[in-house]
């Protein structure tokens, strides 16, 4: 019987120079949930098997950086500078084995570059900041981890403003939540209570009810700090 490891390798072929190169993930059975943030950030039994190593594909030959969220093609004039900016500048380093959290931190920004030069949607570049924020966490760096969770919000307020979250994996009420999530994690409560209450008299009834509950929690836990201070 073949013996699993818990990571595996995944054959990607880099949508810039179509080479085809393999990146680590992590096989699903050896995953155990200890527990959730409530802005989604999951804790593992085991963090060196978390799957938020390994979600960024690195191409070994010319550096571009991205995930399954973003999109095959290229906008006008963004592949020829993607070339100047990252191909011609590219120092080989092979990220496709296992990670460290600063092996990982240093995958985000190169993802995070290439999304900016090729002018990805709002809502890929907002989980990008987001997932960043989630591995300073990891290593006890709040004030990096703050800088980045502001990042994310702004990206999250200009995807829900422009709609470009739709036909995407994040729901119109992920996208809320986190708006108000965020929002609280950056002090203001009032901007916070008004997308929470958006959800609740809005999409109470949304498919997505785990995240109407949670919304839901936090409007109360908010309310009733407002009271206290009353």
């Amino acid at each position: 019987m073949e013996h699993l490891t818990p990571l595996y390798d995944k054959k990607v072929t880099c949508s810039l120079c179509t080479s085809t190169y393999t990146t680590k993930k992590v096989r699903s059975r050896f995953i155990k949930v200890v527990n959730i943030d409530t802005d989604f950030f999951t804790h593992y039994a085991d963090e060196q098997l978390n799957p938020l190593l390994y979600h960024i594909h690195v191409c070994p030959m010319c550096g571009y950086s991205s995930t399954e969220d973003f999109s095959p093609s290229f906008p006008l004039n963004t592949a020829q500078m993607m070339k100047e900016k990252v191909h011609e500048q590219w120092v080989h380093q092979d990220y496709g084995q296992e990670r460290t959290i600063e092996d990982a931190i240093k995958t985000y920004k190169l993802a995070l570059f290439c999304a900016l030069i090729k002018k990805e949607k709002h809502i890929t570049t907002a989980g990008l900041l987001l997932r960043l924020s989630w591995l300073y966490r990891m290593n006890n760096e709040h004030q990096i981890e703050m800088h980045f969770l502001e990042h994310a919000l702004n990206y999250y307020e200009a995807s829900y403003s422009t709609d470009d979250f739709i036909h995407s994996k994040m729901s119109i009420v992920k996208v809320l939540y986190l708006i108000g999530e965020l929002s609280m994690c950056q002090g203001n409560k009032q901007k916070a209570a008004l997308y929470f209450s958006e959800i609740i008299q809005k999409y109470s009834k949304h498919e997505d009810q785990q995240t109407v509950s949670m919304t839901r929690d936090r409007w109360y836990e908010i309310r009733e700090q407002n009271k206290k201070r009353a």
